[in-house]
């Protein structure tokens, strides 16, 4: 069966019988063929329309022409009728091929709303797909996003933690990290000191002179061609790396603190090494007995420097004890000087009465001068006596809180002049006394009292700072059990000054606050 090229509606019509030649392409600016359009359609003819020749029943028929050789007279109706049998035939034909037709157009409409549907299908279940991802990827960054704030909550708490136990310079921490001074050379005194150290120094300039050994460096450099010039480089460089070198060190030693010997030490190791880095080409390094040198010069500056720190505050506190003394001796010769006096006054008075007869005057007389006799032989024996004296446990709780006292011993005549002098302004609220006992051997009992304390003291380094973690009543039941019995007790500290600031304060804060 013979096809045709069936153009689409939207196109130019072709001329007659025209079929498209090889590689042809329709021309863009017609436009896509409609969808599912039938390029191809078989080629059947339409057969032209039968009409029986008219039978006239009264008229005559007009002449006819002469019948078809082929076909007889008589066989003429058959003929039409065979024809027309062969029209009907070509007609069904006709008609199941449209139909075909159909049914093709039909099916392959079915089959793109199919791959529309399935293709719909498709993107809406890898929508589904990639919105659940979504979901699962912003919870699980959600999760992470709690997590970090966790952790950055968790971090923030250390952080103020540790805030509050060190303080972030490097200073401050080498301080907290040094502990007990130990000495590198341990010596006698400062003296001892300056005089090894002065003797390092000396070693040190020796070293530094020319061909002294401070800094090493290659040998045969020639620049141009010339030993004498590279001679001449390698001294040059070499007098460079070495000014370098001791202004370093230099600088480590006028500044140097003993709690950072060991920082000074290490960056000085340093300078040596980036020295030989830079000197590489020429080989130039500071000598290790020259630098060996030099860091026995920052220890015995460490040592010096402790030794005088610590020479002086024992000449402070000599100096303290001194005027504490003198200002005992002082009060002594005084009270004797007043006992002295009111003893010869009273002596006067008594010749007086007893030359005038006057017995029961003369008796009230003598009574007062045994008393003043009395005190004067108490007065001698304390000015002898230098352990007997008061021992104290005093607090101040505006100061120090609740939980600290201070134990210590006076000689004073009226002990309630040191506690007065240790309240001056040096603390914002006054000393208040918990106990007072005097004692022949007021140095023993003090002594044994910072003994029992010991682990609660507060400063473990400086034993003559008096001050322990500890109540009234520890202090008190210690006191009992070393002396017996107290001349002076309070429980709970007066504390007036700090209690008015605190009511104070309290009055100030409403007003403050509307404010």
């Amino acid at each position: 069966m013979a096809y045709r090229f069936n153009t689409p509606p939207n196109w130019p019509d072709p001329p007659a019988g025209w079929t498209p030649p090889d590689g042809w392409k329709p021309d863009p600016a017609w436009g896509p063929a409609p969808a599912g359009w039938q390029f191809w359609i078989p080629d059947v003819p339409a057969p032209p329309p039968y009409s029986p020749p008219p039978v006239a029943e009264h008229t005559p028929a007009p002449p006819q022409a002469p019948p078809d050789p082929g076909i007889g007279f008589f066989g003429a109706r058959g003929k039409a009728r065979e024809l027309a049998g062969e029209v009907e035939q070509l007609k069904a034909e006709l008609s199941e091929l449209r139909a075909d037709m159909q049914r093709l157009g039909v099916l392959s409409a079915v089959e793109l709303e199919r791959h529309r549907e399935r293709v719909r299908q498709e993107t809406a279940e890898e929508a589904a797909r990639s919105s659940a991802r979504l979901a699962e990827q912003v919870a699980q960054a959600q999760a992470r996003i709690g997590e970090s704030a966790r952790q950055e909550s968790e971090a923030n708490v250390r952080l103020a933690l540790a805030r509050q136990q060190i303080v972030v310079t490097e200073e401050t921490a080498l301080l907290q990290e040094a502990g007990v001074y130990q000495y590198q050379h341990p010596l006698s005194d400062a003296v001892a000191y300056q005089v090894a150290l002065a003797g390092v120094q000396n070693r040190i300039k020796s070293m530094a002179k020319a061909d002294g050994g401070a800094v090493q460096a290659a040998q045969g450099w020639t620049v141009n061609g010339s030993e004498a010039q590279g001679r001449a480089m390698i001294r040059d460089f070499s007098k460079l790396m070495l000014r370098a070198y001791n202004a370093e060190a230099d600088n480590l030693v006028r500044g140097l603190k003993p709690y950072k010997l060991d920082s000074a030490v290490e960056r000085l190791g340093k300078v040596a090494t980036t020295i030989a880095r830079l000197g590489k080409t020429m080989d130039i390094r500071i000598n290790e007995a020259y630098h060996r040198t030099r860091v026995q010069e920052l220890q015995l500056t460490a040592d010096y420097v402790q030794k005088v720190a610590e020479e002086k505050e024992r000449e402070r506190e000599e100096k303290t004890r001194l005027r504490e003394e003198r200002k005992v001796q002082q009060e002594i010769e005084r009270e004797r000087a007043r006992l002295d006096k009111e003893r010869a006054h009273y002596l006067n008075a008594l010749a007086a009465l007893q030359s005038k007869g006057d017995v029961d005057g003369a008796a009230q007389l003598q009574q007062r001068l045994a008393q003043i006799d009395t005190a004067i032989q108490d007065v001698d024996y304390r000015a002898a006596n230098i352990r007997a004296g008061y021992v104290y446990v005093i607090s101040n709780i505006g100061a120090f809180g609740e939980s600290m006292i201070k134990v210590g011993l006076t000689r004073r005549l009226d002990p309630m002049d040191r506690v007065r002098e240790l309240s001056d302004a040096s603390v914002p609220f006054n000393f208040d006394v918990h106990a007072l006992f005097f004692s022949e051997n007021a140095v023993g009992i003090e002594a044994a009292m910072h003994t029992r304390l010991a682990d609660k003291r507060v400063n473990r380094v400086n034993q003559r700072r008096e001050f322990f973690y500890a109540t009234p009543g520890e202090a008190r039941a210690l006191l009992a059990d070393l002396t017996g019995n107290l001349l002076h007790y309070e429980e709970t500290p007066e504390a007036l000054e700090f209690r008015q600031s605190l009511t104070h304060a309290q009055r100030q804060e409403p007003v403050a606050a509307g404010g």
